[in-house]
């Protein structure tokens, strides 16, 4: 992998927080995902499934983990199983990793080749009586390909019809909420990389270049750090188009007196950082420019300081719509008098600012975990507020990492340039 190596500890704690929440005589099974199709005889890039790199560590298609704590033979409570490589597969697709290399890199000690998973199911299928299989439930989730898990699925149940099947989705959202000091570290490392490709910008962009040759600077500052690539598509947005909250066309050429909303973050072995940044093309923001910029650099500094354990969600987005009402009133976006008679399950701020503040961060961009879950040590947050005023052709919105800890929060892209001051000054720079 081109990312670094990572402690073994990390997925040996992992499973061993897993079995913890298991029920007894369970087995639990998890899948690598598919490779995916394009047109002829094209594959898109592998991209591991996260709940199984969690648990093992292994970034390698065609994958299987069973984990199995109350196994009669000691060897079969926990079981890595691979696809094993030839002279062809070595030539045609590259490496692939050993036995005594998969056991080094997760910590599983038992490694077996992946004709061997039939007959190893089936024996643990007798023993046990719990059966614990994977699926994406992502509360934004959309699923209209099969995917390995649901044929995997489908063709167990069909096999072992009597069997207690329980969804494992749960369980994995419990735990991967809270990250480790590992994961911090290289969570840390993300957001390092992004860093760097906001540098970068601030001395490339100007009125002129195209959204898409920004696109280009960030991909390479990615890469030459040994991250895979982006952890999501990078949004480079100039003008008007900074006021549509998932443009990723970028193909529109930055023109004198635009902002241009950057929203991009690297993936370092598989953890995503999300940062958004807004700058204006030419160096200098214009005085509305700045006080809408300043305007959601308030709020940003005001959600950091709810964004901490013990609050929750509701309350935490609440509170956040209330401080940007205020802030757009000041902007005369909004009249106080019609903020008394608002409707309260529709409160005007929403026009303006209508997605929310903060969510999950970690092996996915939008990290999985309850949305209901009080914030706790541990978990790590996007704060993420801003401004859209389309009729100005004006899009701002301000994003940093939030590590959650017992005695408040921990910006993890408090080094990345943010103050307006300091833009214009690194921009002229």
């Amino acid at each position: 992998m081109r990312y670094g190596p990572i402690a073994p500890e990390l997925f040996i704690e992992n499973r061993r927080r897993f079995r913890e929440l298991l029920k007894p005589n369970s087995l639990a099974i998890f899948q690598a995902n598919d490779i995916m199709p394009t047109n002829a005889d094209g594959t898109m890039a592998f991209r591991q499934n996260n709940d199984l790199f969690y648990l093992s560590g292994v970034d390698q298609e065609e994958s299987v983990l069973l984990i199995c704590p109350e196994a009669r033979l000691e060897k079969y409570r926990e079981i890595l199983f691979l696809r094993e490589t030839s002279d062809h597969i070595l030539i045609w697709e590259g490496y692939k990793l050993t036995k005594d290399e998969a056991r080094a890199q997760s910590g599983v000690q038992t490694i077996m080749w992946l004709d061997s998973l039939p007959a190893v199911l089936a024996a643990l299928m007798n023993e046990a009586e719990y059966v614990y299989l994977n699926t994406n439930e992502h509360i934004r989730s959309v699923v209209e390909v099969e995917t390995r898990d649901a044929r995997f699925i489908k063709q167990l149940q069909a096999q072992y019809p009597l069997h207690q099947y329980r969804r494992a989705a749960p369980l994995l959202h419990q735990l991967r909420a809270i990250k480790s000091p590992e994961e911090i570290r290289l969570m840390r490392e993300a957001c390092r990389i992004t860093g760097q490709a906001f540098r970068r910008l601030l001395g490339f962009v100007q009125p002129g270049v195209w959204e898409f040759e920004i696109e280009a600077e960030i991909l390479h500052e990615f890469v030459r750090s040994r991250s895979r690539g982006p952890a999501y598509g990078s949004i480079i947005a100039s003008g008007k188009s900074a006021t549509i909250l998932h443009y990723v066309s970028n193909d529109r050429q930055c023109q004198d007196g635009d902002v241009l909303l950057l929203d991009f973050g690297a993936e370092y072995a598989n953890y995503a950082a999300d940062l958004s940044r807004s700058i204006p093309v030419n160096g200098r923001f214009s005085q509305r420019q700045r006080d809408v910029y300043e305007a959601v650099l308030s709020v940003m500094n005001y959600a950091k300081t709810q964004l901490v354990a013990g609050n929750e969600i509701e309350a935490y987005h609440k509170s956040v719509g209330e401080k940007m009402t205020g802030e757009l009133i000041k902007l005369d976006l909004l009249r106080a008098d019609d903020v008394k008679n608002q409707d309260p399950e529709a409160p005007l701020y929403k026009k303006y600012f209508m997605h929310g503040t903060s969510h999950y961060l970690g092996l996915d961009v939008h990290d999985v975990g309850a949305k209901y879950r009080k914030f706790e040590a541990g978990m790590v947050y996007t704060c993420e507020p801003g401004i859209y005023i389309p009729e100005e052709n004006l899009g701002i919105r301000l994003e940093n990492d939030i590590l959650l800890t017992a005695s408040g929060n921990e910006d993890l892209m408090a080094d990345i340039p943010l103050l307006a001051d300091d833009i214009e000054r690194l921009m002229k720079k």
